[in-house]
C-alpha cells in the first residue's frame, strides 16, 4: 500500500555561510556571496541531496542562495535553476548590513521584540514576517501545482523558510524561534491533495563538517 502513495516532495535548503552570517549582521537583501566555508557547505549540501533525487531547483535572487543552488544543481544533474522573487529574503530596510550588537544598542525595544516575538516587529520601510510568509507560501503552492508527484528543491533564507514551514504545517505565532535552521541545512516537506503539507524532516546538517548555530 505504501508504494502506491503518491506525494510531492519539497526540499527546503538554506544557503551556505556568508560574511554577514559570520560577522553576525542582519543580512536582508544585502547581496553577500558565499565565503570559503559557505562554498564548501554548498558543495557538501549538493552531494547530500543526490539521495533525494530532486528534479527541479528554485532559488532566491540573492547571490549566496544562487551559488548554493548552483552547487546543488551540479551534484544532482539539474539542468536549470529558476530564480523566484517570491522566495527572496526579507527586506530589513535600515537594519540591513548592520551588526546585531549595534542594533541592540540603538533600538533596544525593537531588539527585544526581535528576540522574543519577531512576528510583531515592524520597521519603517521593511517587510514583516507576515509579509514574507504570505508571498512565500503563495510561491510554494504554485510550485506544488506545477510539480505534482515530483521532487524539487527551494534554496532560500532563514527568515523565509521558517515562516514558510510555519504556514505549511499551521504553527501559530510566535513560531520563529521554535525551530532552528542552520546555514546549508535542509528540511523536507511532503504534500498531497488530501493531507496538504507534512513536515518530514527539519534542519538536516549531517553532511556538514561543522555546524555553527545562529541563535539570534
Amino acid at each position: 500500500m505504501a508504494s502506491q502513495y503518491k506525494h510531492t516532495t519539497i526540499i527546503l535548503a538554506r544557503h551556505g555561510e556568508c560574511q554577514g552570517n559570520k560577522e553576525e549582521r542582519f543580512r536582508g537583501r544585502v547581496d553577500y556571496p558565499l565565503n570559503e566555508r559557505g562554498l564548501e557547505q554548498a558543495s557538501d549540501l549538493g552531494k547530500a541531496l543526490i539521495a533525494l533525487s530532486p528534479q527541479y531547483a528554485y532559488t532566491s535572487p540573492l547571490l549566496r542562495a544562487r551559488q548554493t543552488a548552483s552547487a546543488i544543481a551540479t551534484s544532482c544533474s539539474i539542468e536549470k535553476v529558476e530564480i523566484l522573487e517570491g522566495i527572496n529574503n526579507i527586506n530589513f530596510s535600515s537594519w540591513e548590513g548592520r551588526l546585531k550588537t549595534d542594533i541592540a544598542l540603538e533600538y533596544p525595544s525593537e531588539w527585544q521584540m526581535w528576540l522574543t516575538y519577531p512576528e510583531k516587529l515592524s520597521l519603517p520601510g521593511a517587510e514583516t514576517l507576515a509579509d514574507v510568509q504570505k508571498r512565500s507560501i503563495q510561491t510554494l503552492n504554485e510550485l506544488v501545482k506545477r510539480h505534482k508527484g515530483e521532487t524539487f528543491v527551494v534554496v532560500s533564507h532563514r527568515t523565509v523558510l521558517k515562516p514558510l514551514i510555519a504556514a505549511c504545517i499551521h504553527i501559530p505565532e510566535p513560531y520563529f524561534w521554535k525551530t532552528h535552521m542552520d546555514t546549508a541545512s535542509y528540511s523536507v516537506l511532503t504534500h498531497d491533495e488530501k493531507r496538504g503539507y507534512s513536515l518530514f524532516s527539519l534542519n538536516q546538517t549531517f553532511h556538514l563538517k561543522k555546524v555553527q548555530t545562529e541563535w539570534i
